[in-house]
């Protein structure tokens, strides 16, 4: 199941070339993070019912076409994988009809109170699982990437 963030590109957030600097496109993916954990029910009320969260730990991006002042964007994100203390995320963003860019992120769930990792509740845990792409399903050809030039 995806959520969706939908975004349009600020004036300061662009660089010297006159397109997105790269460190916006990564405020945008956030965003889109936000909003499947509102969808999964892991957002702010389930930080302040429980004193847990999620924290990044990996992220990947890799960008494919330049999007300039006032371009709208779109991010859909979904889960690629969960479960216990992880959750992979992959979100694409795009604007009109070009995918312009897209993320992998890994999330560890945190305990605030300690600061360390600890499984999802089992309520919550079922509730993450269901929303896993059906068995079979591949993850798309540009996840699982590590960074680096074909030689």
């Amino acid at each position: 199941m995806w959520a969706e963030h939908r975004d349009q590109v600020q004036p300061e957030w662009l660089d010297s070339n006159g397109h997105m600097n790269l460190a916006y496109y990564v405020v945008v993916f956030d965003r889109g993070t936000d909003a499947w954990l509102d969808m999964a029910g892991l957002g702010p009320a389930f930080r302040a019912r429980t004193s847990r969260s999620t924290f990044a730990v990996e992220s990947h991006v890799l960008y494919r076409k330049e999007v300039r002042l006032g371009d709208a964007l779109l991010v859909r994100t979904r889960l690629a994988e969960g479960g216990g203390k992880r959750l992979h995320l992959l979100h694409e963003m795009s604007s009109g009809d070009a995918m312009v860019a897209m993320q992998e992120v890994l999330f560890l769930h945190v305990d605030l109170g300690t600061r360390r990792t600890a499984p999802l509740a089992e309520e919550d845990a079922a509730r993450v699982s269901a929303l896993l792409p059906p068995p079979g399903v591949a993850l798309p050809d540009w996840a699982g990437r590590r960074v680096g030039q074909a030689r």
